[in-house]
């Protein structure tokens, strides 16, 4: 689907300072457990390590929470000196996985890699880097089914993002399309008052979260600077089942998209345009690397940086989707 067919207003805002960073996340492998950081380095694919890993089946295809809750329970490790902007790592540096039931997998994360060809990512068809037959054995037995663990072959393929959506070729590695998402502590706190009961930020699993502002204010936010950083706001994120999965259970429940569906829906929020029965919660942005000022060292995010709107849509049902 193309952007929003009409033509957006916009208002100009710079927004208080009052508003920072309050968590900053990182997803070493599609749909197992993130990473809370106190700072992260800034890539044109997303933070540093974030989604370079994915869990693949038999054919290929990418195991998501969708499909595998499971994996919710994984629980990823990486070297602390690993979010250092320059760290290379050696044959001695390790990601580290424990689950339940299972002895903890270390992959070592300098290697020679073998190549798996018809990786599939949604849209996305390419090859991948084999983490060999110990990490393939360690998710085929925790997941009871023929599976691989393949990182991102930066040596040979690329992955746009939606240029329906972003100009430019922006790239990410196996996120779902986009390399970043935002989302607000005053969202969640809002969305908890209509829950019977309350769900923690890790259901809808952002990459950077902010404090400071009024609840689903983010939906709006078109230009943003993050410290010394510009970004720029995609599209506001269509939620799919895997925030109803409980993180800490790996179970499927109703909520919270039974409670979106009735004041996030695109029925409610965009009511004039197509997909009416999606449920949209937090934006999806992108780094303007590529015309940052901020080249170089130091292209770091961390807790406490400032966030500033300085473009932002008049209505929601504006903002594409």
């Amino acid at each position: 689907m193309g952007a929003a067919t009409v033509t957006p207003s916009f208002a100009t805002e710079l927004a208080s300072p009052e508003v920072k960073i309050t968590g900053i996340f990182t997803y070493p492998i599609k749909s197992c457990r993130g990473i809370s950081l106190p700072h992260a380095p800034l890539t044109p694919f997303g933070f540093r390590w974030d989604r370079q890993w994915v869990v693949v089946n038999s054919k290929g295809r990418a195991c998501t929470q969708r499909v595998e809750p499971k994996l919710a329970l994984v629980e990823v490790e990486l070297p602390h000196e690993a979010f250092l902007e320059h760290w290379e790592p050696t044959i001695h540096s390790f990601m580290v996985l424990k689950a339940p039931g299972m002895k903890p997998l270390k992959v070592c994360l300098n290697k020679q890699y073998e190549v798996v060809d018809d990786i599939t990512v949604w849209e996305w068809n390419g090859s991948a880097w084999d983490e060999g037959a110990e990490a393939s054995q360690w998710f085929s037995d925790y997941l009871e089914k023929p599976s691989k663990l393949v990182r991102f072959n930066t040596a040979s393929e690329v992955r746009n993002v939606d240029p329906d959506y972003v100009e430019g070729q922006q790239q990410t590695f196996f996120s779902d399309g986009y390399p970043f998402l935002l989302l607000s502590q005053e969202s969640l706190d809002a969305l908890n008052k209509l829950l019977e009961e309350p769900i923690p930020m890790n259901r809808f699993r952002p990459n950077i979260l902010v404090e400071g502002c009024e609840p689903n204010a983010e939906d709006l936010w078109r230009e943003i600077k993050i410290s010394r950083f510009s970004f720029q706001g995609v599209k506001l994120c269509a939620r799919c089942k895997v925030p109803t999965v409980n993180q800490e259970t790996a179970i499927f429940g109703t909520e919270p998209t039974k409670t979106l569906m009735k004041v996030r829906s695109g029925h409610v929020l965009r009511p004039n345009e197509n997909n009416k029965n999606k449920v949209y919660f937090g934006q999806l942005i992108v780094w303007n690397w590529k015309n940052s000022s901020a080249k170089g060292d130091g292209n770091v995010l961390k807790l406490g940086d400032p966030v500033y709107i300085n473009k932002k849509f008049s209505s929601a049902s504006e903002a594409a989707a």
